[in-house]
């Protein structure tokens, strides 16, 4: 759902600069009571899975293609305030070095592919969530919450193009074509962020941040747990009952260790899967070629870089431009997570 330069006015191009500006800066506060030492990491992490789902498109309808958005995927890991952080590093990255999604339109992307699909995500979460406990109801609070968050934003550049779009189209035409293509795409996200959040719960649920309070603790129980047992604290949260002759069980991967992992299955799904994404225009892009305003976009000014659309305008093979872009995201969003951390030290 990149917006192109050329789609909106410069009114509400500025507009929603502006918006996307001050979403940004409250957001820089309130993620220092979602950011320490040990979920800095975690942040740019996700920033960067995102960046390199977002290029694994997949077929929603005949002749056209979806993608992550991943606006409640990262509300979810890592808290909203720092997830719209992470949604706003992957979108400059792919705006500035690969040319999609437009310059003057950046504050647009931003608005609704970050905070757009944060805000509606992790409110639907939380409301869901809370009505279905346990690690169960975590994963389908997920899968709600991205299935609800990708329509939503396709109403929001609706709405905007009544507002100010450049093309002299019936806005019911388009929120009707919008909403219907990005449902099914939201089908997809759902899928992805529920199977997302399942794994990093099995593996380090305390790493979710949606799910604090809401999961029980994990209890492993000794063959022998008839006779006395020993009641040990292994983690913060997290209870093993083993028996009086065993030794305790390690509940959780080693932080660092669950990182470089994280960051090898990223790189497969940039460098590798990559290539076998789905050629089909996207859902904007195929809303817009079939109500005929394809057209009014422009060209980028950073068109011509050898990374732009993903290096095939430099003759770079898709997965290289893909390895370089999780890169460029991780340093730069690992960064402003550092940055906006919270000054108390957490122990990993």
């Amino acid at each position: 759902m990149h917006v192109p330069d050329g789609f909106f006015d410069a009114a509400v191009s500025v507009s929603a600069g502006a918006v996307a500006a001050a979403g940004l800066a409250v957001c820089l506060r309130g993620a220092r009571r979602e950011l320490d030492d040990r979920t800095a990491p975690m942040a740019g992490l996700v920033a960067a899975f995102i960046f390199a789902v977002q290029m694994l498109n997949f077929p929603v309808a005949a002749g056209t293609s979806g993608h992550l958005l991943g606006g409640a995927l990262a509300a979810i890991l890592v808290g909203p305030y720092t997830g719209v952080l992470c949604m706003a590093v992957v979108l400059l990255v792919q705006c500035v070095f690969f040319a999609d999604g437009g310059l003057t339109a950046l504050g647009i992307n931003i608005t609704i592919m970050g905070i757009v699909t944060v805000l509606v995500g992790w409110g639907v979460f939380r409301l869901v969530a809370r009505l279905a406990k346990g690690k169960g109801g975590v994963t389908v609070a997920a899968f709600l919450a991205a299935l609800v968050s990708v329509p939503s934003a396709a109403l929001v550049f609706s709405a905007l193009f009544w507002v100010g779009g450049t093309a002299p189209i019936e806005v019911s035409a388009v929120a009707a074509a919008m909403g219907g293509v990005h449902v099914l795409i939201g089908i997809g996200e759902g899928v992805i962020t529920a199977l997302t959040v399942g794994a990093v719960l099995a593996v380090r649920p305390d790493l979710v941040y949606g799910a604090r309070g809401l999961t029980t603790p994990l209890v492993l129980r000794g063959a022998e747990e008839a006779t006395a047992g020993a009641t040990v604290g292994a983690t913060a949260g997290t209870t093993v009952t083993v028996g009086a002759d065993e030794e305790p069980v390690a509940t959780r991967s080693p932080l660092r260790a669950f990182l470089l992992g994280g960051l090898g299955l990223t790189l497969v799904l940039a460098g590798i899967v990559s290539f076998f994404a789905s050629a089909n225009p996207d859902g904007l892009e195929a809303v817009a070629e079939n109500h005929g305003f394809l057209d009014q976009a422009t060209h980028h000014v950073f068109g011509s870089w050898a990374l732009a659309d993903y290096g095939d305008v430099g003759g770079i093979p898709v997965g290289v431009a893909g390895i370089i872009g999780v890169g460029l995201v991780l340093l730069i969003a690992g960064g402003v997570a550092y940055a906006a951390r919270g000054r108390e030290k957490a122990r990993v």
